[in-house]
């Protein structure tokens, strides 16, 4: 018996822009996450060149799987919560031209969990983010119901009746007897 987590295929548009204005003078062009469309069929392993003119050009990279994990509940639960639901999408620079004449993006890891957008953040990875589309936030909606667990809130003890430890955690006892001290005698 296999169990197959729920998930749905994307493909991502990455998408090379013009930069207007002073900062031009630096940098002409910038990459930016265009698109992630959900379902869309699988056009092979190697990115392609959907369009490319003066003003921009658009590729299509293919083959990511967005699978839902249980232990995951909680980060997709702060995602279909918000106002407005999103992909989460990781790329990296190439380090040296591959498919086309300059280095570009390739995306590396599409997701629908805050958690994994927030771990990739910690690691200076580039994460850009787009809305998803109503059917895929249902989709995700429909998980987050059947899986996620709200914590319910404890009263927090007051600090004053919290034992005492010293500094190597170990407990401590405090007594108002006097211990030592001379001429009792």
């Amino acid at each position: 018996m296999t169990f197959q987590r729920p998930s749905i295929e994307v493909s991502v548009v990455m998408r090379r822009e013009r930069i207007e204005g002073p900062a031009s003078r630096w940098q002409t062009w910038r990459w930016v996450l265009d698109e992630v469309i959900s379902g869309a069929p699988d056009f092979g392993a190697e990115p392609r060149l959907l369009y490319k003119n003066d003003s921009g050009e658009r590729w299509l990279h293919t083959g990511f799987s967005v699978e839902l994990f249980k232990d995951d509940a909680e980060g997709y639960y702060l995602n279909a919560t918000t106002p407005a639901p999103c992909w989460f999408v990781l790329w990296r620079m190439e380090e040296e031209a591959g498919i086309a004449d300059e280095p570009m993006p390739k995306p590396v890891a599409v997701s629908l969990s805050y958690h994994d957008a927030g771990r990739w953040l910690d690691a200076q990875e580039t994460v850009e983010q787009l809305p998803a589309p109503a059917p895929v936030v249902a989709w995700l909606q429909a998980f987050v119901d059947e899986h996620h667990v709200l914590e319910t809130k404890r009263r927090k003890r007051p600090e004053s009746f919290r034992s005492l430890t010293d500094r190597f955690g170990n407990p401590v006892s405090i007594s108002t007897e006097k211990k030592s001290g001379g001429g009792h005698g």
